[in-house]
């Protein structure tokens, strides 16, 4: 009977996974309602019970996709990968107000290039006190602190190592995890209450997943806004960032 249960989760492992995200969710604002009164808010307790589950499922099966790797759970790898990720962002963002946005205007656009040079330099001087000297890896590790999908597009165009573009990836999923945990925790005291303030903290943050994760903890409402500028900032990233802003780390280091 076991072997029987078993065996129809992994023959369905996606509708497994959406079962287990339900589950999480349920649970999850459970423990909002009782044990901090709404005070933290159950997406964003929901993130933490996912990030532990990953460690769980990664340290048990020594694999490198977390819960995914076990049979039973790899619809969850498909679940939360690329295509599905991206369809949610993208329908996501259809349900932004035009006339909020442009409200934003000329704040908004300055929120985007303040983000990635703010970001990118950040990452430069870290890579660099950590030894880094050469243009190629300084700019991929930037890059990297901009987003996790900016660094291996820089890294493929300007030539850095393998070992550069992991270091990148690394930075960029740090900050979409450190953006997702805290801005349930901020947004109160930084006024991210409303779509022109959600518009300008997804261009300031960028990471999109991270953004959106967090802006969903906070008010779900305000997602659309903050995922679509945020979506601009990881464009805009692999647009500036192997091309400008590589040419002036360049003449800096020589």
């Amino acid at each position: 009977m076991q072997d029987t249960i078993f065996a129809m989760f992994e023959d369905n492992s996606l509708v497994t996974a959406f079962a287990v995200v339900g589950i999480t969710m349920y649970f999850s604002y459970f423990l909002s309602d009782k044990l901090t009164k709404g005070r933290l808010h159950g997406s964003a307790i929901a993130i933490i019970l996912g990030l532990v589950l990953a460690y769980i499922g990664g340290v048990s099966t020594g694999g490198e996709n977390g819960i995914a790797d076990l049979q039973m759970f790899s619809g969850i790898g498909l679940m939360g990968g690329a295509m599905l990720r991206d369809l949610a962002i993208v329908a996501t963002a259809f349900g932004a107000s035009i006339e909020e946005i442009k409200k934003a205007g000329f704040t908004g656009i300055l929120s985007l290039f303040m983000g990635i040079f703010v970001s990118f330099i950040i990452g430069v001087i870290v890579a660099f006190s950590f030894g880094y000297t050469d243009a190629a890896s300084l700019t991929t590790i930037g890059g990297g602190a901009a987003t996790y999908i900016v660094g291996p597009v820089v890294g493929g165009a300007v030539g850095a190592s393998s070992e550069v573009i992991a270091l990148s990836i690394a930075a960029g999923l740090v900050k979409s995890i450190l953006v997702m945990i805290g801005t349930p925790f901020v947004a109160k005291y930084i006024g991210l209450d409303n779509p022109r303030s959600a518009l300008v903290y997804g261009g300031l943050m960028g990471t999109t997943s991270g953004v959106a994760g967090g802006l969903a903890a906070t008010d779900p409402k305000l997602v659309p806004y903050g995922a679509m500028t945020a979506t601009f900032y990881t464009g805009l990233g692999c647009l500036l960032c192997p091309s400008i802003l590589y040419f002036a780390v360049r003449a800096i280091i020589g």
